[in-house]
């Protein structure tokens, strides 16, 4: 078993990720300043009212008790109404001290961004708003949590990344595994050589079944549908394609190409995240690729089914990604290997060899001895959550655990590998270029078309445009 100290790049303010913001100046709200600046709580809109954003989002940021919601916006008028109902029941569930504030609601993301008395914003929408909502945000001076994956294209993400380059604004992606206890300490124990030199990487992920199609059905009153699609092609209206309008269950547009790439990035980015934070590349990529998936037909639903891929990155290391695999993520060494987890559950143990299943720790090990974290040079810092992280580092200014910088690279793995599972064949990657070597087909695949009048790419054409 290895003792190595940690390496000098896995300082504390390393491993809180300050060193991903660049030297961009950094502002401060105008209304923190001032003799009462340390009981001003921010002041928050909500962009996107459905599921995440009422079951994770809005509960966490209010719950801080560092921040108020002061606005909600949602295509549905009906969620965004819901939204603002939810604001209250959350104060009064979990006794906020203090006047509630008023809480407007909007059918149009511009109104929020256009309001000085707002300090930051939430994006809890489907993935295909990201990337042009970020932008706006950023753009209007606005700080941003946007639920994870940071983009759908990785061009989108490049974009992202310049922005909050640019602005200096503090940008937090929902990658909210890197402030559990758990992956903390396991990235810690990897990080400071306690397995020794990294071989390879197991990453374990759900997949999506598919359905048959539901006919076209009148679309709902209140729901601005065209803006609902935004960049995405036209399509019939459908609850199978968009989101229930009875409740808050998982939606459709969650299996739908158009929307999203399916569990390689759904549950992907929080684990290539991870993984990539353990193996000290939040900064850079796999070097080639290789995989194969089953992909649903003239289905809505038709997002990836049984898939591997199978990467390699800088210093040989070989990562699998399987839905064979068990939901988590493994690093194997020469010394032994570290697993991580959101919950414990049944699996084999061996690093590719038989083995009868045993139940799994959400932080385990070949031996017990691996995690003894009294050994470490310094404690593994804590995170109250990743809610608080966000807000915090808005009012200090910084870097959050989860910048564009990091959140883009995660991403970008797994957009990655939904192209090798797509094409079927090896895949050679710059990861400094950030481009598929000697391949077209495979570069192409790297952005998608807009619909007109929506998209990052319309966006920053018109604001380009405003500022001739």
């Amino acid at each position: 078993m290895s003792s190595a100290p940690l390496t000098p790049s896995f300082s504390r303010r390393r491993f809180l990720g300050s060193a991903a913001l660049a030297a961009a100046p950094l502002i401060l709200p105008a209304r923190l300043f001032g003799a009462t600046a340390p009981s001003n709580r921010l002041r928050i809109g909500q962009i996107g009212a459905g599921r995440i954003a009422r079951g994770h989002d809005m509960v966490n940021v209010i719950g801080s008790n560092l921040a108020d919601i002061v606005a909600v916006c949602d295509v549905d008028r009906q969620r965004a109404l819901a939204g603002q109902t939810l604001v209250d029941e959350i104060r009064t569930e979990q006794r906020i001290a203090g006047p509630a504030p008023e809480v407007s609601v909007h059918d149009h993301h511009d109104e929020i961004l256009a309001r000085t008395d707002i300090d930051a914003v939430v994006i809890s929408t489907p993935e295909h708003w990201h990337a042009e909502l970020v932008l706006a945000a950023l753009y209007a001076g606005k700080d941003v949590y946007v639920q994870k994956p940071i983009t759908l294209t990785h061009a989108e993400g490049i974009l992202v990344r310049e922005a909050e380059r640019v602005t200096g604004r503090i940008l937090q992606v929902g990658s909210q595994q890197r402030s559990w206890k758990q992956f903390r300490e396991g990235v810690a124990l990897v990080r400071a050589g306690r397995i020794g030199k990294i071989r390879a990487v197991e990453i374990g992920l759900p997949i999506d079944p598919t359905d048959f199609d539901e006919p076209p059905m009148p679309i709902p009153a209140g729901l601005d549908y065209d803006r609902w699609l935004g960049p995405a092609p036209m399509a019939y209206y459908t609850e199978q394609r968009v989101h229930p309008q009875d409740g808050y269950d998982r939606p459709g547009w969650l299996r739908n190409e158009a929307f999203t790439l399916g569990m390689i990035t759904g549950w992907g980015s929080h684990h290539f995240d991870i993984a990539h934070w353990g193996m000290d590349l939040d900064l850079s990529g796999p070097t080639g690729l290789h995989g194969w998936a089953t992909f649903p037909t003239n289905r809505i639903w038709n997002v990836h089914n049984a898939y591997e891929v199978q990467l390699t990155y800088p210093g040989d290391i070989q990562m699998t990604v399987s839905d064979q695999l068990p939901n988590g993520v493994r690093w194997i060494g020469d010394e032994g290997w570290i697993w991580v987890s959101r919950w414990r559950q049944e699996a084999t143990t061996g690093a590719g060899t038989e083995e009868e299943p045993r139940r799994l720790n959400v932080l385990d090990a070949s031996d017990k001895a691996l995690l003894d974290l009294s050994t470490l040079p310094e404690p593994v810092p804590s995170i109250a959550s990743h809610h608080i992280n966000w807000l915090e580092s808005v009012k200090s200014r910084e870097a959050p655990l989860a910048t564009a910088a990091i959140g883009h690279r995660s991403n970008a793995a797994c957009i990655l590998s939904w192209i090798a599972m797509k094409l079927a064949r090896p895949l050679r990657w710059d990861a400094t270029a950030e481009r598929f070597i000697d391949d077209d087909e495979a570069n192409a695949m790297l952005s998608r078309p807009e619909r007109a009048g929506y998209g990052a790419n319309h966006f920053m054409a018109h604001r380009n445009e405003a500022r001739a």
